[in-house]
């Protein structure tokens, strides 16, 4: 069987390190000098476990609505549609649903696919049918009946989108408190996310990312069927859980549990054809522009590829393109630098002493395809975020790395809002997308060190006799595929 490195047990002098649950301020540097705030560290005579209604799950909810709140205070200023003046970026507030609902005429009932090509997946194309729907029900009711608010259509289509978008980050904050186990203040990680104020309402990211994050939940719970079915649901609405799938793949077949796996990579295909089929037989030619779109899409401002053709003079890979032409050696540059990338990830997953854990591996793939992807619109870095509290769950290291992606929208609003507005020169932005990338470089280097050094596992040495909270089937399973040893060596 997998071995765990233990931690100190009970002393005569101090309290047990290893309550029934994990105290950050025992833990934590970050954690235990922000508790000062309050009266210091959590007291050594203290009990946990005992509140009657300030639980850890609905004090991490408390923080999630207030960091929502906040995300929606900065976006108000964009929600009725008048952008006159460059508002969306002189107040930071740029929103993708806003001018889209007019793109896709949705306030003229227009039906994503069916009446007009859509750039997104399946999922969020019917997520934002939904939002349109809803909208025009209040529209109508304010109305006819006179006393509730009236609102630009855009307006009522914004809010209703981001109560609905809200309600997915409350079940994402759920779900990884969930996964935490004996952690679960890290979910609090999440709830007081400066990413999460920053991006929670820029797209319909927040919707994928908890569709994935309960996937990981369900396989946490032994139940394969339905953690594919969830992660068929977040690849219909954004592709990059396939990724998750992914690192099911590597660490399964580490563990000879390719049955498993091949239950929820099954699931996950019928529940994605499920959605998918119906809009591609009635549309065939809009359904399959999101897919043409991405092949034909060059890389954009915040990408390496970007920075790198710039220096480059604008000569670097395809050069100039023809409107349509699609990047094809850009393309080809990527696909391989990807799967490169994804060969370390599973020489990693094979070499490592211990079987890395569910989220350490998702959060490598997910955060090297952004890295190295043609695309990293900024509210992608959502995707990281359950991951990153998951795989390494320290308040200084995920911070600095927010404060990277805060600097990175700031930076992107100012270069948009061009130099002759008093934005910001293309050096500059290109300065902070540097900075973000270089602090995920360095957050993926401590997850593999804690990989290959589980003793510096922060969730394995708080958490005795644990393998893996996210393992579900993989959990104390027998290693069959390992690189460098014998199998006797590491069971």
């Amino acid at each position: 069987m997998s071995s765990t490195p233990s931690g100190p047990s009970a002393t005569a002098d101090g309290p047990a390190a290893f309550p029934d649950r994990v105290v950050p301020t025992w833990t934590d540097p970050v954690a235990a000098q922000a508790s000062e705030a309050v009266g210091g560290p959590w007291g050594r005579h203290a009990v946990t476990g005992r509140a009657l209604f300030w639980t850890p799950l609905r004090v991490c909810l408390l923080f999630v609505v207030l960091a929502l709140s906040l995300a929606w205070a900065k976006q108000a200023p964009c929600a009725d549609g008048d952008w006159s003046g460059s508002r969306q970026y002189t107040h930071l507030c740029y929103s993708d649903a806003v001018p889209l609902f007019g793109s896709y005429g949705l306030g003229d009932g227009a039906q994503p696919y069916l009446d007009s090509a859509v750039e997104y997946p399946v999922l969020t194309g019917g997520f934002m049918a939904l939002s349109a729907q809803v909208a025009r029900g209040y529209d109508a009711l304010a109305g006819s009946l006179g006393f509730l608010p009236d609102a630009p259509p855009v307006e009522s289509y914004y809010v209703v989108t981001c109560l609905l978008l809200a309600l997915f980050g409350l079940a994402l904050v759920g779900a990884v408190l969930r996964l935490a186990g004996r952690r679960p203040w890290d979910a609090a990680m999440i709830g007081l996310s400066p990413l999460l104020v920053v991006h929670a309402f820029t797209n319909w990211d927040v919707l994928a990312v908890a569709l994935s994050t309960a996937a990981m939940l369900a396989w946490a719970r032994s139940r394969p069927v339905l953690a594919g079915v969830l992660l068929g649901l977040g690849v219909a609405a954004k592709l990059y859980p396939v990724l998750i799938l992914g690192a099911l793949f590597l660490l399964c077949l580490r563990a000879g549990r390719l049955t498993e796996w091949a239950r929820t990579a099954g699931a996950a295909i019928l529940a994605w054809t499920a959605v998918n089929l119906p809009v591609a037989l009635a549309a065939q030619e809009n359904w399959s522009w999101f897919f043409a779109f991405s092949r034909e899409r060059g890389a954009n401002p915040e990408s390496i590829w970007n920075m790198l053709s710039r220096l480059a003079g604008g000569e670097l890979f395809d050069g100039p393109l023809a409107e349509g032409q699609a990047p094809t050696v850009l393309n080809a540059v990527v696909t391989v630098a990807l799967l490169l990338v994804g060969l370390g990830v599973a020489w990693l997953t094979f070499a490592a002493p211990l079987r890395p854990r569910l989220p350490q591996i998702a959060f490598l793939l997910v955060a090297a395809f952004l890295l190295l992807n043609k695309v990293w619109s900024p509210q992608y870095s959502l995707w990281l975020l359950p991951l990153a509290v998951l795989a390494r769950p320290r308040w200084r290291s995920l911070l600095l790395w927010q404060a990277t992606e805060v600097l990175v929208w700031v930076a992107t609003m100012l270069h948009y809002l061009g130099t002759d507005d008093n934005g910001i020169e293309v050096g500059w932005f290109f300065l902070a997308v540097g900075l973000r990338d270089v602090a995920v470089v360095v957050l993926m280097g401590l997850v593999v060190r804690d990989v290959l050094r589980p003793d510096r596992d922060v969730v394995r040495t708080s958490w005795p006799g644990v393998d893996d909270p996210a393992g579900g089937p993989l959990e104390r399973a027998e290693d069959i595929v390992v690189l460098g040893r014998r199998r006797d060596q590491v069971t």
